[in-house]
Order: structure tokens, then sequence, then C-alpha cells
């Protein structure tokens, strides 16, 4: 991907009335995001969920032009532009609907093939939280994993300092732009990050403070990187019980740690619990059953298909599904094999009637 398109990307980002979603669905129909801009309205009409108003909005050069502001202060403070389909992206987060557009990034961010850990929590961590976010730390040492969380005081900074200190890497997601750490006070660490493969990810542009109604959204991001997600201490409300529940309709296996009774900030574990969205952690035992970890483990031989029977578009799909093991939804798949929605569709039934493939809820689809 060039750095145009980063550029065209980045205006439908910033274009009045476009989602996340509906520029997905823009993208895949066109081709690129350039080629939206160039598009004809008549087929721009064509589109679902596309009427005069956007259409308004796309022609307008405003969004071009701020689009080139913000890549040139991101070259400026050293921060990447990572679109939804670059491969730096991570590749977990690309499997949930909501996934953002784009995102900025500082270091390494993206761990395809490493086993990748949430862990959030209270801001106002006790002893035993901290005791036991070292603790669930130092036993990942074992399967290399990386530490995913938000910098943020308490239980967070504990994981990220955790990781740090036995040498795994650690990804922080913030609520503001990369050019200035929030909180300021856990700079020192944040930088540490930068030199142990670690990285910052933010959904927002250099410049972007920190604004409370951006963490529920920075949330979604560490329950979308992360394959699973430890809650360690959370009172009856706030950001770790969102997190979590986001991590859970996501279909990510969650864990709380389980604690006193008489502890408000034991509360929001226990509620989770109890309401069965998320597993009850006690050691690491816990995570290796449900996630299928073993150390050194071999896995079984991959059943080989011969997919020399079917087309190239019928095999494209295959690919894409088989580095997408969640699945993808429609728009996306057509997006990612530049197969149109109604030729995919054809395509799609053809595998699915072989047991090649599973239909999902909403439109998505998994490989078997």
């Amino acid at each position: 991907m060039n750095e145009n398109e980063n550029c065209y990307v980045l205006a439908l980002k910033l274009t009045s009335g476009i989602g996340d979603v509906l520029a997905k669905q823009l993208i895949s129909y066109c081709g690129s995001a350039a080629a939206i801009f160039s598009e004809k309205k008549g087929a721009l009409l064509k589109i679902p969920n596309i009427g005069d108003k956007t259409i308004k909005a796309l022609i307008s050069s405003s969004y071009l032009k701020e689009a080139e502001r913000i890549i040139q202060n991101c070259e400026k403070h050293q921060v990447a532009v990572v679109p939804y389909f670059h491969a730096d992206f991570p590749v977990r987060l690309k499997s949930v609907n909501d996934a953002p557009l784009l995102i900025y990034t500082k270091g390494k961010t993206n761990f395809p093939n490493s086993k990748t850990i949430g862990i959030v929590g209270t801001r106002k961590a006790t002893n035993y939280g901290k005791h036991m976010t070292d603790k669930i730390v130092e036993e990942l040492v074992a399967h290399d994993a990386v530490v995913i969380s938000g910098l943020a005081y308490g239980i967070d900074i504990a994981a990220h300092r955790a990781a740090l200190k036995q040498g795994l890497p650690t990804v922080a997601v913030l609520a503001g732009g990369l050019d200035k750490i929030y909180p300021s006070v856990h700079k020192k660490s944040a930088l540490e990050m930068l030199d142990s493969e670690g990285g910052w990810i933010s959904e927002y542009p250099p410049g972007t403070k920190p604004e409370a109604h951006n963490f529920p959204s920075r949330n979604r991001i560490i329950a979308g990187v992360a394959e699973a997600l430890i809650v360690v201490e959370a009172a009856d409300k706030g950001g770790a019980l969102i997190t979590a529940n986001i991590a859970y309709s996501y279909n990510r296996e969650v864990f709380a740690v389980p604690g006193d009774l008489d502890n408000k900030f034991s509360k929001g574990c226990n509620g989770l619990i109890r309401a069965q969205k998320a597993n009850i952690y006690t050691s690491l035992k816990d995570l290796e059953y449900l996630l299928g970890w073993e150390k050194g483990e071999t896995k079984p031989s991959k059943q080989i298909v011969d997919l020399s029977a079917y087309g190239e578009s019928e095999r494209k799909i295959m690919v894409v599904l088989e580095e997408f093991k969640s699945g993808l939804h429609l728009d996306e798949l057509s997006w990612k094999t530049q197969i149109s929605v109604n030729e995919a569709v054809s395509h799609l039934l053809t595998l699915e009637f072989d047991g090649l493939i599973k239909s999902l809820p909403g439109k998505r689809y998994v490989r078997i």
C-alpha cells in the first residue's frame, strides 16, 4: 500500500457520516479508498447505506487536506499510520466487526504468531491485585506471551512493568495521540516498551487529548488485539468491566481473578464469574486448558484439502479464510479477495455445500 492510499483511507475516516464499518464496505465495493473519491455519483448511490448527504461529504476537498496535515504530523512524531488491510495491522483485531479503519502505532504492535494476553483492572489496585498481576505475568514467560493493557494507573501499569521485568513484549493501547503519553508519570515505562520489542497503539492521531469518551473505544482495541483477557481486580462499574464485556462479545476467553467478598474491588471479578461471562482464574493451568496451550506443544498435522478442482476465486476465498481463523464478514471477505459481493456469495455457497466452510450469523464465514 502506498502513502497516497493511506491519505485517502484517512480522509475516508474523517468524512462526516461514515463510520468504520461503512468505510470498509465502500472500499470493498470500489476496490480502494482512492477509487471512492473518484467514483461517479450514480455508482456510489447503488452501494447500500449511501445517500446524497454522504456523497456530498465525500466530494469535499477539506477531508483530504486534513488527512494530509495529519500524516505530516505523524511523520514529525515518528508515528505510523496503519490501515485495516495493511500487513502491520494487528491480525487478531482484524477479526472483529467493529475494528477501526486505521490505527496509529509506534514500535512493534502486530504479533500474528504469538500468544497475546490482555490484562486489565482497577486503577486503585490493592497489594493483592498487584501481587496477582506479577504472578500471572511471571507464569506467562513459559509461553513467551505478549502482554496487552492500557497504561492506566493500577493493574494496567503493573501488568506492563511486570512484562518488562520478565522480558516479555508488552503493548499499550492509548486513548489519546501517541505524541503525548498519558498519564505522563508512565512515560518512562512506555519508552521501555519500545526498547523491548513492544509498542503503542491508538485510534487517535497525534495531538488528540485523552478525553473520557475515548476510553470505551480504547477498551475495544485491547479486547480485539488480545487472544484472551484477564481481569485482575475491578469494582462493580468501570473500564475493566467494559473491556471484559467487549471481549466476551468478541468470543474471546475472559478470565477473572476471584477476590475477597468484602472488598469492593473484587465485586466486578466475582460478578463476571457469577454471570458466567468470565472463567475463574486460579493459575496458568486455567488459561492453558481453555486456550489449548501447551509448552513445546506438537500440533497435529493439518488435513490437506485439494483445491485443484476449484476456480481461482474459490481458492482465493479459502486462502483468506485460512488466514483469519475466527472468520470474516462477507464485505471484508469481498474486500480482501477483490471479488464482488454477489460473486463471492455464489462461491461461498459452493464451498459450504462441499463442507469446506461454514456460514455464521451476521453474514460471517469461517473455514472448517
